[in-house]
């Protein structure tokens, strides 16, 4: 008897599926007619039945589990009589049929959230009620709503929540300063970015005689959320449901209701606040000599920005200096010390990846602006030094108090990415490769020596992918990007629960006790899936474990660290795929104004489907099909990761520079197409012919080729959601007589 597989079903826009094993093994095939009965999250039993001509399992679903509580965004649309919802996400494959009287308020094109009351059966369609209805799909924010309903996200604060909050001090209270260190007069101040709005860590350096040489006591202080969340307490509750705050262009969702987040706990100017301090003693090489956590009580002097003290420290004379006369020789100090701390970065071997980062700027409508570069300058790295720093000394007084704890590790690459990265290396010729047991230096050596070279972007991009991610977890194994045998995060606890766990921990060791952790709810969906991933990437591991010092947990305790530190890895992970989901359908509908323009780009990324190519002006990332890279066939090397034509010898690998049309926005998919423009080519009536539509005149066509009248923009967004929909309302309605024919396999890509 063939072996029955439990696990996840994860849909795909085009009908078919793939089945996530519990056992973490290959994932398995689904074929569209197995998908009929079946949604995306859906658990499921199947059993292999064949393998492909690549070697690939296909599978017949056996048996349905359990269907995940779960309800789908999309949109209300009315064909014939017929009501359905089309969900936004195009993994569910299906439309939701909707009786005429369970549509509520809702309206023909409003966004609206479904509640299935009959799943999809072999021969029927799911079947729904509108629960609520959000609104029109060009409102404003609307891709925030559908985003956090889409990836769970808890965005409403209960009611005990916000009573609790309501009953907070505005100010801190004179019983609260109680044995606490009285920094009020040491000016520390806060440097952040200027839209910041909460202010967590502030910093204060000085020089200071550290052993029998020179040195700095630098003062990292951190806002002390801990006094305020009591351990089960109702705003305990949903910060560790939350684990994170969400961060959308425009808007943010607290872990921590307004009052904290903004208020009591931020490290606001001139008001006293109350933090825990890193109070570190750092000797001229950069090494912490010594250090010591306290609470304290504190008043910031200072609210700076990054620009602001990366002007002040390029000239000590500038206006920006002048208007901070009494701060500038403390940001001197600050300056010095993070000299030394880069330094024993450099010691270390510490991967130091320049990437770029982009910012998303909207306009009051929530309509994009722009799209720039974040620019890191010397203020920003002062400060993550400084962080860093902070961070290591409390991972190692949680050890050496022997409590458990979370830590944020991060593993090296397992023996499969060693092995991928090492065959990458060698054929490019680099002569350059990575030991079995790699440190991180060995990273850093390939940076280095490759940072002037024409395909250093592809390299580098290369030595990221070889990494892991990093995860909490109770059992330290180091920090592999960083180069730390300990590391954990304290500098963050209005915005992430670890660091407010991490607090909790180094209080309870300086009052000689031990912290037990609340009652934490079932662990969900997102916390299975990362638990089986983790699971594979450990069999994988081919590497030593760390030899730094463990803590001893009995088996209750490791248990309950694991699940929190899980449960917040992978709530990490969810904010994070939720912010890219809105920033992609922001950037696809800004790029819906720019059919038919062309831009130069670079290659980010190579496939056997075709390039994903970045924008230059723009920072906005499309696909190149394979289709549209000429007539002649180009094949796919894995090894140094390019397309290259097999008449031509034409390649495209991370980093080549090409120039791109842009010809085609999928809102729904989150995709943009664009078309390789050949030199001599003018792709502009080809593209108005796409879209039927008759070419302009010559005199229209400018140097720069663009679309004068904008006519495929106008077509695009003019097109009625009713008419590019009517094709999956009829395919609903004949889904029983489908073709028998056989068709392609699809490839598995996860876009």
């Amino acid at each position: 008897m063939l072996e029955e597989i439990e696990g996840q079903v994860q849909g795909h826009r085009d009908g078919h599926g793939f089945f996530i094993r519990d056992d973490g093994e290959a994932d398995i095939y689904l074929p569209p007619n197995e998908m009929r009965a079946v949604l995306h999250k859906d658990r499921l039993k199947v059993r292999v039945v064949r393998q492909d001509r690549k070697g690939r399992p296909e599978g017949r679903v056996v048996e349905i589990i359990e269907r995940p509580e779960q309800p789908i965004i999309g949109r209300l649309l009315q064909e014939s009589g017929l009501w359905l919802v089309a969900p936004e996400d195009k993994r569910y494959g299906q439309d939701v049929l909707i009786p005429k009287g369970a549509t509520g308020t809702a309206k023909p094109g409003q966004v609206v959230v479904v509640e299935l009351t009959e799943p999809p059966a072999l021969f029927g369609q799911p079947v729904g009620r509108v629960k609520e209805v959000l609104g029109e799909i060009d409102d404003p924010g609307m891709e925030i709503e559908i985003a956090v309903r889409k990836y769970s996200v808890p965005h409403e604060f209960s009611a005990g929540c916000l009573e609790q909050a309501k009953g907070l001090p505005d100010k801190v209270l004179a019983k609260d300063r109680k044995d606490r260190i009285d920094l009020r007069d040491v000016p520390l101040v806060t440097i952040d970015g200027e839209d910041a709005r909460d202010f967590d860590d502030a910093v204060y350096c000085e020089p200071a005689k550290v052993g029998r040489g020179k040195g700095w006591r630098l003062l990292v202080a951190i806002a002390d959320v801990s006094h305020y969340v009591q351990t089960g307490s109702a705003i305990d509750i949903d910060a560790y449901d939350r684990a994170t705050s969400v961060y959308f262009p425009r808007r943010v969702i607290p872990m921590l209701p307004e009052k904290l987040s903004n208020g009591l706990c931020s490290l606001n100017p001139d008001v006293d606040r109350l933090c825990m301090v890193c109070d570190m003693l750092v000797n001229a090489k950069g090494d912490v000599h010594a250090y010591q956590f306290y609470p304290a009580v504190m008043h910031s002097h200072a609210r700076f920005t990054y620009t602001e003290v990366a002007a002040i420290l390029s000239n000590t004379r500038g206006p920006e200096a002048l208007k901070r006369k009494d701060r500038v020789s403390d940001l001197l100090n600050l300056q010095d010390v993070y000299k030394a701390l880069l330094a024993s970065r450099a010691v270390r071997g510490a991967v130091d990846f320049e990437t770029t980062e982009t910012q998303i700027v909207c306009d009051e409508s929530g309509r994009i602006e722009k799209i720039v570069p974040r620019v890191r300058n010397e203020a920003h790295r002062l400060i993550e030094e400084a962080m860093l720093a902070a961070n290591v000394c409390s991972a190692d007084f949680i050890q050496q108090g022997k409590h458990p704890g979370l830590f944020r590790v991060h593993e090296g690459p397992t023996a499969e990415k060693k092995d991928i990265l090492r065959n990458y290396l060698k054929a490019m010729g680099l002569g350059l490769s990575i030991s079995d047991d790699p440190h991180t230096s060995e990273f850093q050596k390939i940076a280095q020596a490759t940072k002037d070279r024409p395909d250093a972007q592809q390299i580098h991009t290369m030595l990221l992918r070889s990494m892991q991610q990093a995860i909490y977890t109770p059992v330290n194994s180091g920090h592999f990007g960083l180069a730390y045998e300990a590391y954990t995060h304290f500098t963050s606890p209005i915005r992430r629960y670890p660091d407010l766990l991490v607090h909790r921990v180094i209080k309870s060791i300086l009052l000689g006790r031990k912290y037990q952790l609340p009652r934490l709810p079932v662990p969900g969906e997102a916390h299975a899936k990362l638990t089986k991933r983790l699971e594979k990437s450990k069999a994988a591991k081919g590497q030593t474990e760390s030899s730094a010092p463990r803590v001893h947990m009995t088996a209750a305790d490791q248990q309950a660290w694991e699940a929190a530190g899980l449960h917040c890895s992978a709530n990490e992970r969810r904010a994070d795929e939720a912010s890219r989901d809105v920033e992609a359908w922001l950037k696809c509908k800004y790029m819906r104004e720019h059919l038919g323009e062309e831009y130069g780009g670079v290659v980010s990324a190579a496939t056997s489907f075709g390039i994903f190519v970045t924008l230059d002006s723009l920072y906005v990332e499309g696909l190149v099909h394979i289709t549209e890279l000429g007539g002649e066939y180009f094949r796919f090397d894995e090894l140094r990761q390019e397309l290259r034509g097999e008449r031509t010898s034409i390649r495209y690998a991370i980093g080549s520079r090409v120039q791109v049309q842009v010809s085609r926005v999928d809102l729904d998919g989150r995709k943009i197409d664009f078309r390789l423009v050949q030199p001599g080519e003018d792709l502009l009536p080809r593209a108005m012919r796409d879209k039927g539509l008759p070419a302009p005149p010559e005199g229209a066509r400018g140097t720069k080729r663009k679309v004068v009248d904008r006519r495929l923009a106008d077509a695009e967004r003019n097109r009625s959601p009713i008419q590019a929909l009517k094709a999956s309302v009829k395919k609903a309605g004949v889904k029983k007589q489908a073709s028998k024919k056989k068709s392609p396999r699809p490839s598995k890509s996860r876009r």
